[in-house]
């Protein structure tokens, strides 16, 4: 089977085609439980697909990744999808506190024949996790984030975070209180978008 491109990257056409599966579970659930917004439902292949592969793009072989606030599996579940093909051995955990949107994980996990496992928590009472990558999409700004990255990644792991416009405004607004190692990456869907790489959290 030949490869497919996705933004600028590369996958196997089995993942291309667990993540077209996976697209079509979020155009039929979002309507009932809210799993993206209205404005998007339409283009949910680049504005949450390939936004949320593009978060993969960094970390090759990765062992435990932690998505917390997963809502509708954004970038969580994609992680798990390209994964499966690149990184078989990798735990992924969602963490997700809405009840019908952990049904809603469970059940894609389950349709797109990957592994990982959903916590139904909100992410301040989950144990920690020691996660070799922490990843949160539209969760809270850095300063929250960072807390989250402090209790639950391992000492050499790695934060992905994806933020808009303002992300410089928040990076300068947590140094003020943590101290840490950031790479910014420009977003493939979002011009003025990026991914934040974060290391080395530890606070001022």
């Amino acid at each position: 089977m030949t490869d497919v491109e996705i933004g600028n990257t590369v996958v196997s056409r089995e993942t291309y085609d667990r993540l077209k599966h996976y697209e079509s579970l979020v155009q039929k659930w979002s309507p009932k439980i809210n799993l993206v917004s209205k404005n998007t439902l339409g283009d949910v292949w680049e504005r949450h697909i390939i936004d949320s592969v593009q978060v993969c793009q960094f970390i090759e072989h990765p062992d435990i990744w932690l998505d917390i606030g997963s809502g509708g599996g954004f970038p969580g579940v994609v992680a798990a999808i390209v994964a499966a093909e690149c990184s078989p051995d990798c735990r992924v955990t969602l963490v997700e506190s809405d009840k019908r949107k952990c049904a809603f994980l469970r059940n894609a996990i389950r349709e797109c024949s990957i592994t990982a496992e959903v916590i139904s928590e909100r992410i301040e009472t989950v144990k920690p996790m020691n996660a070799s990558v922490l990843s949160a999409r539209a969760l809270a700004d850095l300063n929250g984030l960072l807390e989250y990255a402090e209790r639950h990644l391992a000492i050499d792991g790695v934060a992905l975070f994806p933020k808009g416009i303002q992300w410089k405004k928040e990076v300068d607004n947590a140094r003020s209180q943590w101290r840490f190692d950031l790479e910014s990456t420009k977003s493939w869907t979002e011009p003025e978008a990026v991914i934040l790489k974060i290391k080395g959290v530890a606070r001022v």
